[in-house]
């Protein structure tokens, strides 16, 4: 655990000096300056980077504060089941491979000679919590995932030039083959 704990700590001291030193170098660059403020092609893959290496970066390099919660709680609910999943397989396969050494003793047998739960019920609960604990680390890993894609996307959409020349106007046009009036509603923007 406390190798762990150091390791996360290394990389986020590590990501944190990068991001100064990149800020540094993005002074001296040139960028493409839009009335929205300046496009940097970068971001996008940066934000995505980011989130790759430590989940909820990206969010934030993004300023996205409020999504961090969503993520790690995605993460970490998807790990809980896995483990819980895990003990429980555990469970019904130690206690089913006593069964089949002879032994009456494990914590679904009941008192007296009739089980309370059945050997095939134990063999489908193996199975049933095998298939719950690859399906929450599927969902952990997509979680992950959606972390990133998300982290670029909102990266992709915060340089998004949105103009306030924007404007929805009626028309009037003449087919000229067959002489028909034809009413259209038009949208009209300007760069």
């Amino acid at each position: 655990m406390g190798r762990f704990v150091f390791l996360f700590v290394f990389f986020v001291a590590i990501t944190l000096s990068v991001t100064a030193q990149e800020a540094d170098s993005l002074k001296v660059e040139g960028k493409v300056n839009f009335a929205a403020g300046e496009y940097n092609p970068l971001a996008p893959a940066k934000a995505a980077f980011y989130s790759a290496v430590v989940p909820g970066l990206g969010q934030a390099y993004n300023k996205k504060y409020w999504k961090i919660p969503i993520v790690y709680a995605g993460i970490g609910t998807s790990v809980y089941f896995h483990l819980e999943n895990k003990k429980d397989y555990k469970r019904f396969r130690n206690a089913y491979k006593r069964r089949l050494e002879g032994y009456t003793d494990d914590e679904f047998y009941g008192e007296g000679e009739t089980p309370r739960i059945s050997d095939q019920r134990l063999r489908d609960a193996q199975r049933t919590a095998q298939r719950y604990k690859d399906l929450s680390i599927a969902a952990a890993v997509g979680f992950y995932l959606l972390n990133i894609i998300d982290a670029n996307v909102d990266a992709h959409l915060r340089q998004f030039n949105l103009s306030e020349d924007l404007s929805i106007r009626p028309t009037i046009e003449v087919d000229p083959v067959q002489y028909q009036s034809t009413y259209l509603l038009s949208l009209n923007f300007n760069l």
